[in-house]
């Protein structure tokens, strides 16, 4: 879309930088399955072809690369082990870390997840997404997949959610047959 494209553009000005990054920590209290996570986040992954994009270079402009569905892995951190104040402090530090993470727009993924264990029933959940492929409407699509995927997954239900009938990428490209 003409949007990843100055996107694009400006990653190129300021390579490395995360201005353009989006990152989100939600705090999960209560028993938590964390393999039902797992797999409600690769879910969101397999169904959103914008999470799988990358953009490459071609002939002085980004053209964007859709990778297959190779699964997703959630990274865990357990923090449980250190005192009340050492841990909240772990956790803003690793939220800081993250949220200044840069992205690489070639290579990907341009969609990091890690569950951040603070107690038995005490979880962090950071997400992170650079803004060319995710916005603030993405965020409360995603959660309100997630929350839909992760309750049918613990009850070991299959997803309720129907297959997408369009992609951003379509939406790209009738933007720049239409414009």
């Amino acid at each position: 879309s003409f949007a990843q494209e100055r996107l694009w553009f400006i990653d190129r000005l300021e390579p490395g930088s995360a201005v353009y990054n989006i990152c989100v920590a939600w705090r999960l209290e209560g028993a938590l399955d964390a393999a039902a996570l797992e797999r409600a986040l690769g879910e969101i992954v397999r169904r959103h072809e914008a999470l799988r994009t990358t953009f490459s270079e071609v002939d002085g402009s980004p053209v964007q690369v859709i990778a297959p569905f190779g699964g997703f892995s959630l990274a865990v951190e357990d923090l449980s082990g250190l005192g009340e104040a050492d841990r909240e402090a772990a956790l803003r530090r690793r939220a800081g870390e993250e949220a200044r993470r840069a992205f690489d727009l070639s290579a990907g993924p341009l969609f990091r997840a890690a569950l951040l264990r603070l107690g038995t029933e005490d979880h962090v959940l950071l997400l992170s997404v650079h803004h060319i492929v995710g916005d603030g409407s993405s965020l409360g699509v995603l959660y309100r997949e997630l929350s839909a995927l992760y309750e049918a997954y613990r009850e070991g239900r299959t997803s309720p959610l129907p297959e997408l009938a369009v992609q951003y990428a379509d939406y790209a490209r009738w933007q720049r047959e239409h414009l």
